[in-house]
């Protein structure tokens, strides 16, 4: 019998989204992890790790707290945040696997050292944040032709969504931007090299919920990461690192 692939998925608002667009693809369990279920112990469950959208991320985490009033204080959650660092540092300890979606791009990047433009408006680029509660902006996006996102979807680029008020800064260390807006903002991330690495890939759009379910930005990197998850199945039963149940 094929084992299963166990994602853990970082709690959020629309943690639904993210759980239905796993659960497409066959053979996936998903295991919902965040601080209000006290259940850090079962990310040793998992093969791979999704980070969701969601809040601003404290200032304090990337050491700009002048940046504090760019943000939206009645839509912060420290304790998330520091939750979803510890969540980071495993899956790199680890070598598990990583997809981050929007504030999973920032707070990796955070991670690894980097710094987030905390209110993208306030610093000259304007088409970004969503049309209105529920209804996504789309613009195009420019892909590196050199890079590992390039290879992954197999295109140079192409239309998502955006729903976002805040993005990459400087980058992390040992990552890598790979994704453009036609504006400049920082569309993806990768690491600079993956070789004996784990699988690390950060998008500022939301593929779960584009409207496109058929685009290479959802479904081959989608592909991609369960691919990764997968291999990391065998691996973890040479060392008797078995699940359970």
């Amino acid at each position: 019998m094929k084992k299963k692939i166990t994602i853990g998925i970082t709690d959020c608002s629309k943690y639904g989204n993210y759980e239905k667009w796993m659960a497409k693809e066959p053979g996936v369990d998903v295991i919902q992890l965040g601080y209000r279920k006290n259940n850090f112990s079962e990310i040793h469950k998992c093969t791979g790790i999704l980070l969701t959208g969601g809040e601003d991320i404290h200032p304090r985490f990337y050491d700009k707290p002048e940046y504090l009033e760019y943000c939206d204080h009645d839509y912060m959650d420290e304790r998330r945040d520091e939750f979803e660092w510890k969540v980071v540092e495993y899956t790199q300890k680890n070598k598990i696997p990583l997809l981050g979606i929007c504030r999973g791009l920032q707070m990796t990047n955070i991670c690894f050292g980097g710094s987030l433009i905390p209110d993208i408006p306030s610093f000259g680029k304007y088409e970004h944040a969503e049309f209105h509660k529920g209804k996504d902006r789309y613009h195009p996006v420019q892909i590196d032709p050199n890079s590992g996102l390039k290879k992954i979807t197999d295109s140079p680029g192409g239309e998502v969504n955006s729903s976002h008020h805040q993005a990459a800064d400087k980058i992390g260390k040992d990552l890598v931007a790979c994704a453009f807006s036609e504006d400049g903002v920082v569309e993806a991330i990768e690491r600079k090299s993956d070789e004996g690495k784990s699988f690390l890939l950060l998008v500022q759009w939301h593929p779960e919920r584009m409207m496109d379910q058929e685009s290479q930005l959802v479904k081959r990197i989608r592909s991609r990461f369960l691919e990764s998850a997968s291999s990391l199945i065998p691996q973890r039963e040479r060392n008797g690192i078995k699940r359970k149940g």
